[in-house]
Order: C-alpha cells, then sequence, then structure tokens
C-alpha cells in the first residue's frame, strides 16, 4: 500500500514536472501570430462590428449587455470608450486605437519584445472585443482568451525571445515552466474529453448526419455538397473516428508510443476544419494550443502519474 506521503510526492511530481520552454516559444509565437491574423482579418469590419448603435451592425451595446449578464466586471470596448470620452475622443478614435494596439501587441509577441507586457494588452484588448461582439463570439475567441491567459501568467521571456537575447534574465524555474504547461495540457485534456462524450451521446456523429449538416451549412458549405454525396458512405467513419479520437485524447496523449500519432491525428482534425468550413482562427488555436502542450519535448524527466510505455 502506498504512503500518503508517497501519493503526496507523485502529485507534486506530476504538477511540478521539470520542463525546459521550448514550449512557451511555441505558445508565444503561435498566440501572436494568432492574434496578427484575428486583427487583420477584422481590420474593414472592426468599426462595422463594434460601433454603437445606429452606426453598426447591431450595436455594441447589445453584445455588452448580454455578456453582463454572466459578470458586469468582464472588460469591453465600452469601457475604453468611455475612458476616451472623458479625455475628448471619440468612439472612432478609441476603436482605432484599440485596434491598432491590438496589433502591435501581436507584432511583439512575434517578436519577443516586452513579452509580458505585450500579452497582458493582446488578453485584455482581444477580451474586450469577444465580450462587446458577444454576440458574434464562437469557439476561436473562447479558446483564444484562455491561451492568452495562459501566456501572461507563465514565466517569461523563453530563450527566443528578443527580450531573452537583450535583457539576458536568469533561466527560468524548470518546474514553473511544467506547472503552466501542465494545466495546458490537462485543459485541453477536459475540453476534447468533455466535447467527444457529448458527441457520443447523440446518433448525429454516430451515423454521419452532423458531419452532413456542418459541411453544408452556410457559411460553413466550402465543399459542394455532390462531392459530399459522392463520400456519404465516409461520414460515419469520419464522425465515429472523430468521438474516438476526442474521448481518447486525456489517455492515448499521455503514452509515449500512441501520442505521436494521436497529436497529428487532432491537428489533422483542425486542419481539417480549417480548410472544408473556413473556421481558420479556430483551426490556428486550437493547432497552436496542441503543439505548445504536447508537440515539443521539453520534459526532463518523466512525471510519475505519466503512464509508461
Amino acid at each position: 500500500m502506498i504512503s500518503p506521503q508517497k501519493w503526496r510526492e507523485r502529485l507534486m511530481d506530476f504538477l511540478f514536472p521539470p520542463e525546459n520552454d521550448r514550449w512557451l516559444s511555441v505558445l508565444r509565437i503561435g498566440l501572436g501570430l494568432q492574434t496578427a491574423v484575428y486583427a487583420l482579418f477584422l481590420r474593414s469590419d472592426w468599426h462595422y462590428l463594434f460601433a454603437s448603435s445606429g452606426k453598426g451592425l447591431i450595436g455594441r451595446e447589445v453584445g455588452e449587455a448580454i455578456t453582463s449578464f454572466d459578470s458586469p466586471l468582464i472588460p469591453n470596448l465600452g469601457w475604453l470608450i468611455a475612458l476616451g470620452r472623458a479625455v475628448n475622443m471619440s468612439e472612432e478614435t478609441v476603436l482605432s486605437v484599440a485596434w491598432a494596439c491590438l496589433l502591435c501587441a501581436a507584432c511583439f509577441l512575434l517578436l519577443g519584445l516586452f513579452c509580458r507586457p505585450a500579452a497582458i494588452v493582446a488578453w485584455f484588448l482581444h477580451l474586450c472585443a469577444a465580450e462587446s461582439g458577444g454576440l458574434l463570439a464562437y469557439g476561436a475567441d473562447n479558446f483564444m482568451t484562455t491561451a492568452l491567459f495562459y501566456l501572461m501568467l507563465s514565466p517569461l521571456p523563453d530563450r527566443y525571445s528578443f527580450d531573452q537575447w537583450v535583457v539576458k534574465t536568469k533561466p527560468k524555474h524548470p518546474q514553473l515552466l511544467g506547472f503552466w504547461r501542465r494545466v495546458l495540457q490537462v485543459h485541453l485534456c477536459f475540453v476534447y474529453f468533455i466535447g467527444g462524450l457529448a458527441k457520443c451521446l447523440g446518433n448525429g456523429w454516430w451515423n454521419g448526419a452532423n458531419l452532413w449538416r456542418s459541411l453544408i451549412r452556410p457559411p460553413f458549405s466550402l465543399v459542394a455538397p455532390d462531392i459530399l454525396v459522392r463520400f456519404k458512405y465516409a461520414l460515419p467513419v469520419l464522425g465515429i473516428s472523430i468521438c474516438l479520437l476526442e474521448v481518447g485524447y486525456p489517455v492515448f496523449i499521455w503514452i509515449k508510443k500512441t501520442r505521436r500519432i494521436w497529436l497529428v491525428c487532432i491537428l489533422a482534425m483542425h486542419a481539417a476544419i480549417g480548410l472544408l468550413m473556413g473556421l481558420y482562427l479556430f483551426a490556428l488555436i486550437m493547432i497552436v494550443m496542441n503543439l505548445a502542450a504536447f508537440g515539443t519535448n521539453g520534459r526532463n524527466r518523466k512525471p510519475r502519474l505519466a503512464i509508461s510505455a
């Protein structure tokens, strides 16, 4: 029988495994690219999406009112516009400055310049945009906000950042790097298991009906219906494969012999979602998070709770 002390030691080994910062470099560069693409995609519609009622698509106040039901303390662009008015800045000017700051923060993350301030600014401004556009936000915004939150709390700068070359800071504690990577890993395991379990409980993924609906529903219908009809017998196989892939993620991603194939399959699934449905930002953020969590070999030794092959 294992003593409580041994269990505590194994738990601490699992939560704080010694790691290098390669995974953090992947996360920083990937999120810099993600944030830059996000800002550039929305550049032409930025004011149209986030202007007040009568000036924009729906009116920023509608989205902010909906999200305020969850918590009135969640920041949104309305806060920044109110501050701008206090110093005689117009709404259009504040929105333009917010967009420019978001793009600059993304560029700083890509370069590794002022890493932590850039991560904080990117997280805050993206959260404001996501909350103000509550009716238009989707899964990519949630994952992007979460990943930026983890990044700004992680032990920056990493070895490949411009900050590290200039300042020459002391190496970060390996256990601290391991802890934040473990947080990201466990988060993804919960996401995939819960998502996969929900898919398994319905019959739409077992017979391919949900895949069919997803691929023919505008604006995601990038593949012609006649092509889908030709491969209709493959849809149930793909649906079942996705269910098994997601439900099995928390198990097989930890096993050394199956980790690489599971990771490749997950990355291929998200790449297919991006290419076949046009959900490029969603595909990119999931690829970045998976590569940072399990795509780099930064472990100095195995944690005791990891499944050995």
